[in-house]
């Protein structure tokens, strides 16, 4: 029996997760037992490029198609067989979010996948409040800008959305822990007006005494945060066999950076971004100091 049968089943997460858990399992049993990319589709009557989707989880799997892997791979022990059966058919279900497919384009659904999963998330805004920690005032004000032509009932949507991916920060058994680093410019950007800010930035200083969270404000006089221009975000999973995930975001789609070498060089990016910003004591009297502005 390999190592993998001994790793539990992902905690949270949904599809995106176990899609991912599989493919890097699959892989690396292929590896091990030095069987060819060729020879392994050949096996399921797959294209390279379909087997290529599963092993970096990026596709639906096939139950019996697992299964003629696994005996290619030389997986014998039922137990084991099973546990990645399970995987498999976990990897078919539909996550929460594919409700809101109608607003949610299907570049995005992945980073909803991993953002569920995920046990530390760390973030950089430049120019608007991260929407972990919009208030649904301030999600509804984005939305009619981000969104000029959607009717009442999709802004509806996008708020809904935005207020139900909160839930992961207040999960009772392993909430996930967020750090975020809040550029000064998208706290005196007055999206929504003064009303609406100002709950926004009373939300924010709300949530600073919680352990699961912290919050960092980058002064707008600091000229390090010049040369980080998208959204960017790092999400760490307690599941080993998930690697670091640094996404950026842009207007019509995403980046997905797994690999080593991407992931340490964002890494060292968002360290030197934490560095630089105010510390969470000093941010709140910021906090306090913009709330008296408006």
């Amino acid at each position: 029996m390999s190592e993998t049968n001994s790793l539990p089943a992902p905690s949270r997460g949904g599809p995106t997760v176990r899609r991912i858990i599989l493919g890097n399992n699959l892989r690396r049993l292929r590896e091990q037992r030095g069987i060819t990319f060729q020879a392994a589709a050949r096996t399921i009557g797959a294209s390279q490029p379909k087997l290529s989707r599963l092993e970096l989880g990026r596709g639906g799997c096939k139950e019996h198609d697992i299964a003629a892997l696994l005996t290619l791979y030389g997986v014998e022990d039922e137990a084991e067989r099973e546990h990645y059966l399970a995987l498999a058919r976990g990897a078919n279900t539909t996550g929460w979010w594919h409700q809101y497919s109608d607003v949610t384009p299907a570049w995005m659904e992945t980073f909803l996948g991993l953002e569920e999963a995920a046990s530390l998330i760390r973030s950089y805004q430049a120019q608007r409040i991260p929407g972990l920690l919009q208030t649904a005032d301030y999600a509804r004000a984005f939305a009619q800008v981000a969104y000029p032509n959607a009717d009442e009932a999709a802004i509806e949507r996008h708020v809904d959305l935005r207020l139900r991916r909160q839930q992961i920060l207040g999960h009772a058994d392993r909430p996930a822990r967020y750090w975020v680093v809040l550029d000064e410019a998208a706290l005196r950007r007055p999206l929504g007006g003064r009303t609406v800010m100002r709950a926004q930035i009373k939300h924010l200083l709300g949530i600073l005494g919680l352990s699961n969270i912290t919050v960092q404000v980058a002064r707008l006089a600091t000229g390090r945060f010049a040369a980080v221009v998208s959204p960017l975000t790092i999400l760490r999973f307690a599941e080993p066999d998930l690697p670091d995930v640094a996404y950026i975001e842009q207007l019509t789609s995403a980046l997905y950076l797994d690999k080593r070498n991407d992931v340490e060089r964002y890494l060292l990016t968002m360290d030197g971004l934490c560095a630089a910003a105010e510390k969470q004591e000093s941010s709140q009297e910021m906090l306090e100091q913009l709330l008296a502005e408006y």
